[in-house]
Formats: C-alpha cells, sequence, structure tokens
C-alpha cells in the first residue's frame, strides 16, 4: 500500500507541475474525487432500481435514480442511462441493442476525426460491423454532407453515427438526421468530447435529432470517468436491455454518484461561465499559432480543440512530427498528443499534426493571456 500511496502522490505532482492541454483531460472537483472513492464501491447492484438481482440495494437505488433524474434535466433528455463504465463501451451497447454482427453502418473516419468505436478495424466496432466511413472536405476540412448522403444512399447502412475525437468545427445534426431518415437508419451521435459546452447550452444539442446519444462523463463535462448513453423513450427499453444484461454486469455505484455529482455542478452558472472560456479560450490559442506562422486544420475552432498542421513550419530546414514535438514538450511539462490531420500521410504513430485543447487549464483559471503565453513556450 506504500507504494500506491507514494505513486498517488507522485502522480499529484506531476499534475500539479504540468501545463495540462491533452483535450479529453480535466480536473474533477473535491466532490467528485471523494464520490468515486466512497463506500457505494462496496456495493455489488446488477440489475436497475426496484430489479437489483442482489439484496440491500435500497439506498443504492436512491443513488441511480437521482443520477438519472439529474441527467435528464441537465441534458434534456427523454431517457438516460448512467450505467456505462466508459465512452466505448456506450457506444458498444448502442449498436448492440438495434444491431446485428455484420450490419452496414455508416461513420467518420479516423484520420479525419472519428473515433476508434466508429468502425476502426482493430476495434470491437469495425471487427463486428461493416463500417463504411465518410470524411471531410479537401479544401474545407469540413464534414462533406453531400459524401454523407451519396454514402448512405449507395450502402444503406442500418445506422448513421456522428461525433468526433479530433473535429473542431460544430456538426449539423439536423443535415444527419435528415440523411439517417432518407435511408431508414438509426442515429447515433457520440458527444463525448462536447458534452460540457452542450450541458451549458453554448453549442447546439444533437437530443432533438439522434435516436441515440452517447458520451463519456469526463473531459469537458468535468465529471468522473465513465459512459452515459441518452435515447428517444421509445428506443429506452431496448437500450436498457443491451448496457444490462447486454454489455455490462454490475454497474459502478461509486461512479455513478459522482456522476450526480458532476450532473450538480454543470447546472451552477459558474459552469456555464466555464464552457464559454474554455471555447474563448480555444480560439485565442488558434490564433495565437495561425500569428506564428502554423496552419490550423479548418483555419480555427468553435469547440474545445483545435488540429495543429506542422508541415506547415519547418525548424532548422526541417519539418517535425507530432510524436517529436509531443516528446519533447512533455521533458518542458508541457503535456499535448500527436495526432492525425486529415488526409494524412505519416502514421498514426508519428503524425503529422497535434492535438490540443483547453478544458483542463480553463479549470486552472487561465485565460487568453496565459494562453498566448503557452502558445509562445510550444514555440520556443
Amino acid at each position: 500500500m506504500s507504494m500506491i500511496v507514494s505513486l498517488i502522490k507522485k502522480e499529484r505532482e506531476r499534475q500539479n507541475g504540468t501545463i495540462n492541454l491533452i483535450a479529453s483531460e480535466n480536473y474533477v472537483s473535491k466532490n467528485v474525487l471523494e464520490a468515486t472513492g466512497s463506500v457505494l464501491t462496496n456495493k455489488y447492484a446488477e440489475g436497475y432500481p426496484s430489479k437489483r438481482y442482489y439484496g440491500g440495494c435500497q439506498v443504492i437505488d436512491e443513488v441511480e435514480n437521482y443520477a438519472i433524474e439529474l441527467g435528464k434535466k441537465l441534458f434534456k433528455a427523454d431517457h438516460i442511462n448512467v450505467q456505462p463504465h466508459s465512452g466505448s463501451t456506450a457506444n458498444f451497447a448502442v449498436y448492440f441493442s438495434c444491431l446485428k454482427p455484420g450490419d452496414t453502418v455508416l461513420g467518420m473516419n479516423l484520420g479525419a476525426g472519428g473515433h476508434l468505436t466508429h468502425g476502426h478495424k482493430i476495434n470491437f466496432s469495425g471487427s463486428l460491423f461493416n463500417f463504411v466511413h465518410y470524411s471531410v472536405d479537401p479544401e474545407t476540412e469540413c464534414i462533406d454532407y453531400i459524401e454523407v448522403e451519396r454514402l448512405a444512399h449507395q450502402h444503406k447502412p442500418k445506422m448513421i453515427v456522428a461525433g468526433a475525437s479530433a473535429y473542431a468545427r460544430l456538426i449539423d445534426y439536423e443535415k444527419f438526421a435528415a440523411i439517417a431518415k432518407q435511408v431508414n437508419a438509426f442515429f447515433l451521435v457520440d458527444m463525448a468530447h462536447i458534452a460540457g459546452p452542450i450541458a451549458a447550452e453554448i453549442i447546439p444539442s444533437p437530443m432533438p435529432y439522434a435516436d441515440f446519444v452517447s458520451s463519456t462523463t469526463h473531459k469537458t463535462l468535468r465529471g468522473p470517468r465513465g459512459g452515459i448513453i441518452c435515447a428517444q423513450k421509445e428506443r429506452a427499453q431496448m437500450l436498457d436491455k443491451s448496457v444490462m444484461p447486454g454489455v455490462q454486469g454490475g454497474p459502478l455505484m461509486h461512479v455513478i454518484a459522482a456522476k450526480a455529482v458532476a450532473f450538480e455542478e454543470a447546472m451552477l452558472p459558474a459552469f456555464k461561465t466555464y464552457q464559454q472560456q474554455v471555447i474563448v479560450n480555444a480560439k485565442a490559442m488558434a490564433a495565437a499559432f495561425i500569428d506564428l506562422g502554423y496552419r490550423v486544420v479548418t483555419g480555427g475552432t468553435d469547440t474545445h480543440l483545435l488540429l495543429v498542421d506542422l508541415r506547415s513550419k519547418q525548424f532548422k530546414g526541417a519539418v517535425l512530427t507530432g510524436r517529436q514535438v509531443e516528446e519533447v514538450l512533455m521533458q518542458c511539462n508541457i503535456i499535448l498528443n500527436r495526432n492525425m490531420i486529415p488526409f494524412d500521410t505519416a502514421s498514426p504513430l508519428v503524425t503529422s499534426g497535434i492535438r490540443v485543447g483547453t478544458p483542463a487549464v480553463t479549470t486552472r483559471g487561465m485565460k487568453e493571456s496565459e494562453i498566448i503565453e503557452i502558445v509562445h513556450l510550444i514555440e520556443d
């Protein structure tokens, strides 16, 4: 135990002593930490409130029901399942609820900004289902909705997936929903990266348009590591059966309690102010990179992240790779991740770009002036 205590202290010191620009990371509140580390971890609660397979769940039922009610209110959802252990298992549960192995699904290409669980061949999604991928327009680097519609009519997918892990622009959910309706496909939105500004009503919500909306509860939402799924009421029963017993057993009740705490915090006025600043900071960061001569993918950002094309600038006659930049900056206690950019010719392990996000530094109180200073530190 002494070794783990020492390592936790070491990691806390690392976090406190670094500038964290990883778009998918954040810092939770003390209350979220306490709920995650509470005695609720001791209780096995397979099933759903009032329908458990174990005794002694009367308090646990109250916890989950409270999380459900808060989640529905926060996201204006007909139905929410708070049990998924992660965003990946949330997506798996949605697929499992209405697809059969081999069914065709249309999702965003990983190289264009999508996610592993949107059909990458090495992931369960690409192994179990026949994924066809849409990309972005070569000129604008934004989603090509004409291509999405063409592919939908060509392949007749049973589901269309929207959402991304490295795409800086807003997504037109209404257009996606219309295309899905044309081919009689289910429509899933993975809002994992942008759940925070959606909850704060800073950017549009997919709830009026999607059959299912999956998300993580960390990242911009600033809660514990975990997942949730929102659904239209007519999809609720099929979804819940898919989560449990379909793809999971007992829920992590300590994490569900922490999700409820995060939902409470997301309803406070300070959370909306925070989300506004996250996006202001991201726009300031994009402008600062551009001012220094870097090319920012799509020319800017509407969200909490941006992609920088490292090929746009040379250092001592050489073009840097994402891997080099990530490793060098880590030695300077600036943490970000290498990332492929649209139509990248470098491998995913090397990449021609970096992904930079502002949620974590904004949580620590940084604003535009600090953001610009950070960009200059990166340049140095």
